[in-house]
């Protein structure tokens, strides 16, 4: 079937998507989907620092020394949630469109902040983090299918990445504020001497969950300017709706000079089986679900491991509250980091190439921390390095999931193997983190650690897609 093509040059839609620049795509991608990333990851850490004051004001018999008992179920009611979000909501999106998904997934992320601002007890915290991780896996998985669907083949990871940077903010800016709000003042390098937390102030946690409402009404009200994903249109017919949302951003590129010549494209496919039947009926997608899905399960013990529970696993380690919040705080700017050297470097390499990396740097960090010998300048630098590594696994293995289905069924393989990929984190949290009181800080930080390198190593079994279009990878 041939794709709606542009009257005036006689190219596919496709092919015209492919040439955009990036000055006509960064007030989409980094102006909408952007503030978006920096909610859900604000929404992920935020319970990283803060949650050991949090435990202690919820739950009988919860000390900062025991907090990493109550931790794996949260995080794993979460990730439970990520894991429903990706594979029931993000999969309506296929059938129903990318933009109203998206804004279904940012008010289900408010409700859930909502709920556990409000929680007066850890079971109710509990379930508020259950439907927060709702919002948050249905939506990483449609915003990275919708940057994957407008970004030109040459650029994708590089889009991905620079869209991931707003992520490292968030995360950045949710870790510090733990700090800040959750924890009592001591003298730095030990704690953060203007910290709030202590005497008559002990509901610091509750002014972190306030934030991430007003940020979450703030997403959607911005995603209300978000256009359609013209891929998405062209798969369900609809030329013509396609057509004038490209030629509106090619309208907008062509104020800052021409637009280079549309190369040859595929069609895109339009119709085609319902999204499961596609994924499991497919040989060729099958295959490519069950091993994104054994390096997203994996890969997450150890992100997970030390997005979600770094503090309480250190100060389960024998380090002080405030100065494990501080040494996590301080990793943070590595993640940070991290993201402006993904935007900047991440098409250099395939995809699968940057996992091995990844783990690497991750795998050195641990290991930097554990030779310390208790110096917090030592922990710093080694934390830095591995917030570094384990973020510079996720915006590749964003682009290769998001490239390795057709536009048909891309957000319900996504969803498939990313969210269902979430439990890993969850299972190896709750089985971990009980165990950390009984090991020293290299057997810990190292068996966390390890599991980036079982996933680096599966992912060289996926295809090359750097530099190939959608069409051509995932026909």
């Amino acid at each position: 079937m041939t794709a709606t093509t542009d009257r005036a040059v006689g190219v596919p839609l496709t092919a015209r998507i492919e040439r955009l620049p990036l000055r006509a795509l960064a007030p989409l991608l980094l102006g909408i989907l952007g503030p978006g990333f920096f909610v859900n990851f604000y929404d992920s850490f935020d319970i990283n620092v803060s949650f050991i004051q949090t435990c202690g004001q919820l739950q009988a018999g919860c000390t900062p020394q025991n907090a990493s008992s109550w931790l794996g179920l949260p995080v794993l009611l979460s990730l439970v949630g990520y894991t429903l979000g990706a594979l029931v909501i993000a999969p309506q999106s296929d059938r129903f469109g990318r933009r109203a998904t998206l804004l279904v997934t940012m008010l289900i992320t408010s409700l859930g902040a909502l709920g556990t601002l409000l929680a007066g007890n850890y079971e109710t915290f509990v379930l508020a983090r259950l439907l927060t991780g709702i919002g948050i896996g249905a939506d990483l998985a449609v915003v990275n299918t919708y940057i994957g669907e407008v970004a030109p083949s040459r650029s994708r990871a590089r889009y991905a990445s620079a869209t991931f940077v707003m992520s490292t903010l968030g995360a950045l800016t949710a870790t510090w504020l733990g700090l800040l709000l959750t924890t009592e003042p001591a003298p730095w390098p030990s704690g953060l001497p203007v910290a709030l937390a202590g005497g008559a102030f002990d509901s610091g946690w509750r002014w972190m969950y306030a934030i991430a409402v007003l940020l979450g009404i703030g997403g959607f009200l911005l995603r209300l300017r978000l256009p359609e994903s013209p891929r998405w249109l062209l798969g369900k017919g609809r030329g013509s709706d396609a057509d004038a949302i490209v030629s509106r951003v090619e309208a907008q590129a062509l104020r800052h000079g021409p637009l280079p010549e549309p190369a040859a494209g595929a069609d895109e496919v339009v119709g085609g089986k319902q999204a499961h039947r596609e994924l499991f009926g497919n040989p060729l997608y099958r295959r490519r679900a069950g091993l994104l899905l054994a390096i997203w399960f994996i890969g997450y013990i150890t992100v997970y491991g030390f997005a979600a529970g770094f503090s309480v696993l250190l100060t389960g380690l024998g380090h002080p509250p405030a100065e494990a919040a501080m040494i996590c705080a301080v990793g943070s700017l590595g993640f940070f980091t991290q993201g402006l050297v993904s935007a900047r470097f991440s098409e250099r390499l395939e995809r699968r190439h940057w996992l091995p990396v990844a783990a690497l740097v991750t795998v050195a960090g641990a290991a930097v921390v554990a030779a310390g010998g208790g110096s917090l300048t030592v922990a710093f630098i080694g934390a830095f390095l591995i917030f570094f590594g384990f973020n510079a696994w996720i915006p590749p293995t964003y682009a290769l999931s998001a490239e390795s289905f057709p536009t048909r069924a891309r957000s319900t393989g996504f969803g498939l193997v990313d969210g269902i990929g979430h439990l890993g984190g969850g299972v190896g949290l709750l089985a971990i983190a009980p165990l950390i009181p009984h090991l020293n800080t290299l057997a810990a930080l190292g068996l966390m650690s390890s599991f980036l390198i079982v996933a680096a190593i599966l992912a060289q079994f996926t295809p090359r897609t750097r530099n190939r279009p959608l069409e051509e990878v995932s026909p």
